[in-house]
Formats: structure tokens, sequence, C-alpha cells
């Protein structure tokens, strides 16, 4: 029987629900369990594909194309899992569920309701998905981590509390634990119990009692004993149920600091974790992952030296929208032994009309990329801000600087090669001008131009290289020297096939391609210390102990030219890819597979290749 740990939130959102959820899960698979995990979003929405980041922070791609809340990229970062579209749950996913039922006459006539249908469709949705394998060992996980965002007492969730009311007695006591994440403030120095009271108070009404109550401090102080024994005697708990979760240097020690309160040991005697049989290589997995992760928050803190570098992005001010550009940035530093020092600037303050409008927004987003070690242009939409990325490109590449561009940063990458090289002065892309005479960037022909949602390129999509650069391209080597490599796609535009002869001719090399060497999927510069562009999103696939490749590159250059052959030497010896081994497979059979998962009657947007 699979154990579900829920992990619910009180008092605000955003408390730090999802790193507290991927850390006891990594936890519990250092004993040598296997851990899944679920998010589900009380927005009416069907996915997160059509949100603002600066609303809603990052949409994460999925190996399957699922466009989905950015939890789950902790969660795969974390348990080094590959999941699907269907680990993140929506009210939309789930009414849209119960209406074709309905429909179709699943309910035989009786009046549809929230409770029991609706509660029904969740706690079903739960079960089936809590079964899907999510690791190279292709068995059943031993336990399912299931995240409840949003706010208990919020009405968006009360279907999805009353759902996990009714779950408890559904699977079992000893096959279901509550993790409840409450805010402490701390003011001036005295931490305050009363939210935390209050929303237990909220959620014992409401039918759930928590079996571990994670108290966040917006500081670095920890839990006092006094605070942890009042939050025991008012919420009616021991004190070894109250667990303190202040701020730390970096998100990677909340593990540890979990782990030093005694979670496991809660954990196992709660959910009776000793009925399931482990083997000795699942302990010794186990073992070694934990002992991975302690040496990388040791070799974290005993970094030094320091590597500087400035994202000009669109969306900055709000940072969760790069959220897993960040941490594939974190996890290469980590690799090069380096401490990140990361600079935003907004594109938009690089543009001469800044220059007039406000002079100090403009000096200051300048100093930053003229100072910078690396410079970095990730992916976005729309025109705002994209002749600033382009100011900051043409400076990489004339001044030498290490670059990647990500999605929209390689195709302005190749816009501003296109202009300032080959001599296309009015070099565009159709989706901020589709009447330019230069279009460079073009639409995907099947894409739709009627429908937003699901309807990109999108998921898992094999790169092939071409021969002639197993010699130089320092891509392919920091890929252990790959002909083929496998990304994360999600982007409606790509290089013009009628301009690729010129730009070429320029000195641009698309070195990597598509598998019928249509699409241009990686650029590099030959005769510099690191110029690359990739149509992807490797940032999805980034892992602590198993950084990107495209970023550990850019990290490395950024920290030196000998930094940057020692991690090619290393890749070269060690890479392998992340992916699970049935994912890597050519663009065709996974097109087919997409297909034949699809429900009959079952309305889907289906992504670009399909």
């Amino acid at each position: 029987m699979t154990k579900y740990i829920v992990v619910s939130g009180g008092v605000v959102s955003g408390i730090g629900k999802g790193v507290i959820a991927s850390s006891t899960g990594l936890l519990l698979k250092t004993t040598g369990l296997k851990v899944t995990a679920i998010k589900i979003d009380p927005y009416m929405n069907i996915d997160a594909g059509t949100m603002r980041p600066q609303e809603h922070g990052e949409v994460y791609v999925l190996n399957d194309g699922g466009e989905v809340d950015l939890d789950l990229g902790n969660y795969e970062r974390y348990l080094n899992v590959t999941l699907s579209r269907d680990n993140n749950i929506t009210t939309g996913k789930i009414y849209r569920e119960v209406i074709e039922k309905e429909r179709r006459g699943d309910y035989l006539g009786k009046t549809v309701q929230i409770v029991p249908h609706v509660t029904n469709a969740i706690q079903d949705w739960i079960e089936r998905v809590s079964k899907i394998p999510v690791d190279n060992t292709g068995e059943i996980p031993d336990v399912c981590i299931v995240e409840l965002g949003g706010t208990v007492g919020d009405i968006e969730s009360a279907p999805f509390v009353e759902a996990m009311r009714q779950f408890q007695f559904r699977v079992g006591y000893e096959n279901f634990a509550l993790i409840h994440v409450s805010l402490v403030p701390d003011m001036h120095g005295e931490q305050k119990t009363k939210p935390t009271q209050t929303t237990v108070h909220a959620l014992r009404g409401l039918g759930l009692l928590p079996d571990l109550i994670a108290c966040r401090l917006l500081v670095q102080k920890p839990l006092d004993p006094a605070t942890k024994s009042k939050i025991s005697m008012f919420c009616h708990v021991s004190t070894e149920q109250v667990l303190g979760i202040h701020d730390v240097s970096s998100v990677y020690h909340v593990p540890l600091l979990l782990q030093s309160q005694g979670i496991i040991q809660f954990l196992q005697k709660r959910l009776n974790l000793a009925s399931i049989h482990l083997t000795k290589e699942m302990k010794e997995r186990g073992e070694l992952l934990g002992q991975s992760w302690k040496e990388l928050t040791t070799r974290q803190e005993r970094a030094f030296d320091e590597v500087t570098i400035v994202l000009v992005g669109k969306y900055t001010d709000l940072q969760d929208s790069y959220m897993s550009v960040t941490k594939s940035l974190e996890h290469s530093a980590f690799r090069c032994h380096r401490k990140l020092k990361l600079k935003w600037v907004d594109s938009s303050n690089l543009e001469p009309d800044t220059q007039i409008t406000n002079p100090a927004k403009y000096h200051d987003a300048w100093g930053a990329v003229v100072s910078a070690g690396g410079i970095l242009v990730p992916g976005g939409f729309g025109v705002r801000g994209t002749e600033g990325m382009i100011l900051a490109i043409k400076w990489a590449r004339e001044q030498k600087v290490p670059f990647l561009g990500i999605c929209l940063g390689f195709q302005l990458a190749v816009v501003e090669f296109a202009r300032n090289v080959c001599g296309i002065k009015d070099a565009t892309s159709t989706e901020f001008d589709t009447n330019t005479p230069g279009p460079v960037i073009i639409f995907m022909p099947e894409i739709s131009k009627t429908h937003m949602g699901g309807t990109m390129r999108l998921g898992l999509r094999p790169t092939v290289f071409d021969e002639h650069t197993k010699e130089w391209s320092k891509l392919r080597k920091l890929y252990g020297g790959a002909d083929k490599i496998w990304e994360r796609h999600r982007h409606r535009y790509e290089v013009n096939p009628e301009m690729i002869k010129r730009i070429e001719e320029g000195g641009l090399s698309f070195t990597g391609k598509d598998e019928k060497g249509e699409r241009m999927q990686v650029m590099e510069l030959r005769d510099h210390p690191y110029f690359v562009g990739l149509q992807a999103h490797p940032e999805f696939c980034t892992r602590p102990l198993n950084p990107s490749p495209p970023f550990l590159g850019f990290v490395a250059a950024a920290s030196g030219s000998h930094v940057l052959e020692e991690q090619i030497a290393s890749q070269m010896a060690s890479f392998k890819p992340p992916h699970p081994d049935d994912a890597m497979v050519s663009e065709d059979a996974l097109k087919n597979t997409d297909l034949a998962d699809l429900t009959p009657g079952k309305e889907v947007l289906l992504s670009a290749d399909q």
C-alpha cells in the first residue's frame, strides 16, 4: 500500500510548502524508499501555460509537454524523478473531468455535486497517479507527497481539503500523514504563535489533524524551545511534532535542518515504514544519495571565489519567473566551486529610450552588463525589452564575454548576428513585426493561431549534433560528446530556413538540429570563449548533483577558461542524461506515445508536433 504525506499551508501563501515537501521526499529517498509527488493548485486554469510569469512565477515544462506549477520543478530536482502533467492537479482539470463524465451519462442521472462527485474525482486522481513509476526502477513508488496549494480556509481549496479529509479514511491511518506549514512571525525578537494556533484550529474544524506542524520563521533565528512548547500545548501535539524551519543560507540546507529534528524517525513510526521491504541495493542507493547531498552543501559553504552572472530578462520584477534558470546557475556554481553572484537587469533599461526617461536605471543596467563575468538571456514572449536584449548580446559577442541564450535568447542572438555581422539591417522576428522585410525568426507552420494553451512545440525533443562539430563544439563535449541529446521545448517560433545559409556563411554555426535537419536548435560561435544558444529550455532538466550541461559550461567559462576545460574533461568522462531511458526516443516515437495516451472524447489542445 502506498503511503501518502499531505503538505498543507496556513496563514499566508508562498510560505515554502514546496521546498518542505521536496525536502521531506528527499529524506525518505535517503532511506531507500521510492518517492513520487503531486501538486494540487486550486485555480480554475487547466494548466499554468497561459499565466503571466509575473503573476504565478515560472511555467515549468515536463517531458510530456505538460505546462505546470513551478513546484514540480522542485520535486524533480530534489527527488531526481521524471513527472507527468497528471502530477499537477488543478480545479480546472477536476471540473472538466467531472463535467465530461456527466455529459456521457456516467453518473446515471444523479445530481452531480461537489460532495461526493468532485471530491471522489480528486481522490481517484491521486490514487491513480501515485502508482505511476517516476524513476529508472520502473517500480510503483512507496511514498507519495501531496502538496495542497493555497492556504487552508480559502474558498478555492475547500473541495480539496474535504477530499483529503475523506482520503485519510479511504487509505487508512497508517498510510496517511499530514504536515501543516504555518508562519511564526518574529516581532522585534518575540516569536508569535497566535497565527499558528488559529490556522491549526481552522484545519481541525475541517476534519484534518496535523501530524507535524512545520513552523516557518522568516529570519535566521531558530524556533525557541518555549515557542515550540506553547505551540505543542495549544495545538494538541507533542513537542516532537513541532518543527522549526528558519531562513538558512541556501534552500539545499532545508533537508538537513528537517533531518536534525527527527522527521525521518517520526514518519517511520507514524506510517510504519518498516513494513516496506527494502533490498540491500535500495538501502545503499539511499545512503549514497544522503552522502552526496551532504557533500554538496558542504562544498557550497566552502566556496570562496565568486562568479558574476548577469541575467538580462523581461520578468525580473518577480524572480520566481526564472526559478529553473537560477537553480541551473546555482547547481553549476556548486560544481565549479564558486559562489554565484547573480545580477538582475530589466532588458528595457538597456534601450536608448531609457537613457532619456530614466538615466539612473540606464546607467545601472549597463554598469551591470559591462562588469559581467557571463551574460544570460532567458526565454520570454512579446516584443517588450527585446532590443535591450539584442544590445546585451552584441556586447557579449564583441567583447568575448561568455554568453548563453535560451529560447527567445537563442532567437535574438541569431537576429543580432544577422543584423550586425551578416548585414541584414531589418533582421527581426515575425513575433515582433509580421510584415518585416528581414524575417530571420518565423512562426512555426503547424502551430495554432487561434488557441494559446498547450499549442506550442512542447516537451522532450531530440537534437542531433552535426558531424563536423565533433572536434570543436564545446556544448557537444559538455554533453559527453553525444551524437544526440534530449531537452524540453516550449516555443512557437523558429529560425527561418531561407536565412540559414547566409547566417552560417557569416560565421555562426547551427551545431544542433532536429532529426530531419530542418529546425535549428543549437548555435555556437567557434572563435568565442563561450557563445551558445539553445532553442530548448535545458534549465528544466537540471539537478543539484547533475547540472544542466549548457549552464555548467556557461558558469565554468565565466569562471575562467581553465575551469571550462576542467568541466569539459569531467563531462566527457562521466556525464549521464537525467532522463529515463524509455524517454530518450525519436520524435516520431514521442509523438505516437502522446497520441496513444489521449482518452476518447477528451478535448486536448495538442502540442505543436501533433
